[in-house]
């Protein structure tokens, strides 16, 4: 046994909108939105609802048939639009799983950070001997950011909302967490963000009015023309360096946990990792959703049964500032989740 994930939850809002939905929004015809944006439908949710409440309700299906009393720590790794600003979603979190004896904290790079927790979990529990359970939450309410009448902002028009947890524990007989890889180029901090309600531009009528607290790129082209030369290159190097450092190779790999890109970047990265298509789990149905895409496609890997004793999965991830993280887990039980 090892450090490792023993369980996997989900949760996600009842409201749906559809690819047909988001074409009256946008303007841009519904078979574009899902042959190029590679969205059939996504989850949005209400008012009612916001990242902490999706992050619960994920929590709460990860420790089904577990004392919430044995977790040691919870880290809250989603969307850093959260409930409130300048307040930690993560003792709330704690609070009502009731997971009473754990310390709670956050860790937010947006939507490179499942990798990265993941590392992070699996180093604290090597570290400290009295940690025994560590329980990931994250939560993403996304969707409400997006202006849709803003062309600037159309690459996150996926953008949509859920919740998603993983139980990393000292000795899982389930999986096994092995090396990482991670990536940062600082000189994309400037192009994507939430203009205002910051320190720079603190929320008043004018910042309302003028639309400023939604999500946007400050230079669409200046960026793509950066970006894209660098980006699969990066997301490729990660995956491939976090294989190397696990002492394994792109052939060893069974199963890719991407986050939700276009069509066309996510076909593009599984052509340089030489894999085919159903070796990646492709949130189609679901869109991207921060930092919870690729525990939300393992997740979905346990319920189809795709993963066998000896697997070898690669969870990765790019956020924008921007930086790329790859973490390769091997999974040791059976297809299904253990309860």
């Amino acid at each position: 046994m090892g450090i490792g994930i023993k369980s996997t939850g989900v949760f996600f809002p009842p409201g749906i909108e559809t690819a047909a939905d988001l074409a009256v929004k946008t303007g841009i015809p519904e078979q574009v939105i899902i042959e190029k944006f590679g969205l059939v439908q996504k989850h949005v949710a209400d008012d009612g609802l916001h990242a902490s409440d999706l992050a619960i309700g994920a929590g709460r299906e990860a420790l089904k048939g577990i004392d919430p009393l044995s977790i040691d720590v919870v880290i809250y790794f989603g969307s850093p639009h959260k409930d409130y600003y300048v307040w930690s979603s993560a003792p709330k979190i704690q609070h009502e799983l009731g997971a009473k004896n754990a310390y709670a904290f956050e860790i937010m790079n947006v939507s490179s950070c499942f990798p990265i927790a993941l590392k992070v979990a699996k180093d604290m529990i090597a570290s400290d001997q009295s940690i025994q359970n560590i329980l990931l939450a994250g939560g993403c309410k996304e969707s409400q950011i997006i202006d849709y009448a803003n062309p600037r902002s159309r690459f996150m028009f996926n953008f949509a909302d859920g919740g998603t947890a993983a139980l990393v524990t000292r000795d899982s007989s389930q999986s096994e967490i092995l090396g990482s890889a991670i990536l940062t180029d600082g000189s994309f901090h400037d192009d994507v963000r939430t203009p205002a309600g910051g320190s720079k531009h603190f929320a008043s009528r004018e910042t309302v009015e003028k639309n400023l607290h939604y999500i946007d790129v400050k230079d669409p082209q200046s960026m793509k023309e950066r970006l894209d030369p660098v980006s699969i290159a990066n997301f490729d190097h990660v995956v491939r360096e976090a294989l190397h450092r696990s002492g394994y190779t792109p052939q060893d790999m069974k199963l890719l946990l991407p986050l939700h890109t276009k069509r066309s970047m996510f076909k593009e990265l599984l052509q340089s990792l030489e894999l085919p298509e159903e070796k990646a789990i492709y949130l189609n149905h679901h869109g991207h959703m921060s930092s919870l895409d690729p525990c939300i496609g393992l997740h979905f890997a346990q319920e189809r049964g795709l993963l066998n004793p000896g697997d070898i999965a690669v969870a990765v991830s790019a956020g924008t500032g921007y930086t790329w993280a790859a973490t390769v887990i091997k999974w040791k039980g059976s297809g299904k989740i253990h309860r």
